[in-house]
């Protein structure tokens, strides 16, 4: 497995009525190209901090994330909001959906701020709700979806554009037993076969134990031997 993913020395501190408050204390990380890991510790530690940063989402305090051999941190503001744009789908515990459209315009989204015209993002949102299962509710708002239907669009909208990357934050947090399982599941199989690379952050160490490599954080640094 070639190596995609290089997090190096990555710090990352706020401020707070003028005293900094570091939540990143020097994280280093590998990760593969059709990697599938999963990123477990209590709240608090980093966690989510780290996924923001790998989605380009934040600038590190110092430290850097290599991607294919790039730095990221090198880029502008607007090189890295197309950096995010063309590599990264993000999917969250809160599903995000806008209330007033359809599974459909909600998956489209993301195609139509990346330019593409009307007719290409329709026809891409399409194949990709009929990929994970929703091809009978296209024209369903959030409101009329299940919890576990409305999180299968938030995948969908994450991989509205192509991304090579999935970096999913509690995406079965706010989900009952079945379909915590079922959205799983989906991530488990767009893994497998469109060999995307999954960083997901999660408190459920049963589906942890199921990716390739499970990364443990404690106190804003990571434990063991990742890499």
């Amino acid at each position: 497995m070639s190596e995609f993913i290089e997090v190096k020395d990555l710090k990352k501190s706020y401020w707070l009525g003028g005293i900094a408050i570091p939540v990143l204390k020097g994280v280093n990380l590998r990760v593969g190209r059709g990697e599938f890991i999963s990123i477990v510790g209590p709240s608090g530690v980093g966690k989510s901090t780290l996924l923001h940063l790998l989605g380009a989402l934040d600038r590190p305090t110092s430290g850097d994330i290599i991607y294919e051999k790039s730095s990221l941190f090198r880029l502008s503001d607007e090189g890295l909001a197309s950096f995010r744009n063309r590599t990264i789908g993000f999917v969250f515990q809160f599903h995000h959906l806008l209330s007033e459209f359809s599974a459909l315009e909600n998956t489209m989204m993301p195609a139509l701020i990346a330019r593409m015209s009307r007719e290409e993002a329709k026809r891409a949102a399409i194949s990709i709700l009929e990929e994970v299962h929703l091809s009978h509710r296209l024209l369903h708002k959030p409101a009329e979806l299940s919890g576990g239907e409305q999180q299968r669009v938030a995948v969908a909208r994450a991989l509205a554009t192509c991304p090579s990357v999935i970096l999913a934050d509690e995406p079965t947090g706010n989900l009952d037993g079945a379909s915590s399982k079922g959205i799983f599941e989906l991530l488990l199989r767009l893994n497998r076969e469109r060999n995307l690379t999954i960083i997901m952050v999660t408190h459920n160490e049963g589906l942890a134990s199921s990716t390739h490599r499970t990364i443990k954080m404690a106190d804003g640094t990571i434990v063991g031997h990742p890499s």
